[in-house]
């Protein structure tokens, strides 16, 4: 925690908002898409949903293939417990919906499902899209299953097993390119840049890559920054709980910091979880 809040603090003095911001494509989707003030019918079916599981005290068995949790959390675990401390929350969930309804993309990769709330947030915003996600826990995936019949999602199909087995065949057995893709599934830097490189050949210049967690560690931070010097990667945008990643043609590299959320608030979230 003390990294997070350290890196939070950094982010604080480099970031900024649309005042001064000097390209048009990254202000509009600045004020109208990332700092929407409205909302969607689906926040509250999806919202329904997320109460059910935190009133859930069913149990499973989470095989974890990532960089684990910091709350320690063991592998028999509650759902409830799952769904308070590693679900994403509804800001992100909204914030995937808006981008996935302004873009429009044809097919969404999501790289881990835990319990299917944002899967259901990506795959409510257009129902054209296509939603492909990834899940290597049977028991998560069963209870994402789950969330996808009370959401009504009927565009989402789950591939389940490890990511190093299963993501390259998939996307390889694509009939086109990934338009949007979520990575939330293995929070180290090898893995996380290797996901990167295999969903890099199969996306256009209009692509839209989503990293979540990208100050999660010095790990992360590595691979966030490593992915911004990518050659073909002209421009993101890092808000801190999340980095968004383009490769728009006939442009220089850029890189914005921008502020996504009431940061007071969030800096005192920071500072009781570090004290707690």
């Amino acid at each position: 925690m003390l990294f997070q809040l350290l890196s939070f603090l950094r982010f604080l003095l480099r970031s900024g908002n649309a005042h001064g911001l000097h390209s048009p494509f990254v202000f509009g989707l600045y004020t109208h898409v990332i700092h929407h003030p409205g909302t969607f019918a689906a926040n509250a079916v999806v919202e329904a949903r997320r109460t059910a599981l935190l009133a859930d005290p069913t149990a499973i068995q989470v095989r974890d293939f990532g960089a684990g949790s910091h709350t320690g959390a063991g592998r028999t675990r509650r759902l409830r417990d799952i769904a308070r401390t590693a679900a994403k929350p509804p800001k992100l969930g909204q914030l995937l919906f808006r981008l996935v309804n302004h873009f429009q993309p044809g097919t969404v990769v999501e790289l881990g499902t835990s319990l299917g709330l944002t899967t259901a947030y990506l795959s409510r915003a257009s129902s054209r899209t296509r939603v492909l996600t990834f899940e290597g826990c049977p028991a998560t995936a069963a209870v994402a299953r789950e969330t996808f019949r009370a959401v009504g999602a009927e565009n989402v199909e789950l591939i389940e097993g490890n990511l190093d087995d299963t993501l390259a065949p998939t996307l390889t057995a694509l009939p086109g390119p990934v338009d949007f893709a979520f990575f939330d599934g293995n929070h180290r830097y090898e893995p996380t840049l290797r996901y990167f490189e295999q969903m890099n050949r199969h996306r256009t210049d209009h692509s839209v890559f989503v990293l979540d967690d990208i100050h999660w560690s010095a790990d992360m931070e590595r691979a966030w920054a490593a992915i911004q010097q990518h050659p073909d990667v002209t421009l993101t945008i890092d808000l801190f709980y999340t980095g968004l990643v383009f490769f728009r043609p006939n442009q220089p590299k850029q890189h914005f910091t921008l502020r996504y959320d009431n940061l007071l608030d969030k800096l005192l979230e920071h500072t009781r979880a570090f004290g707690a």
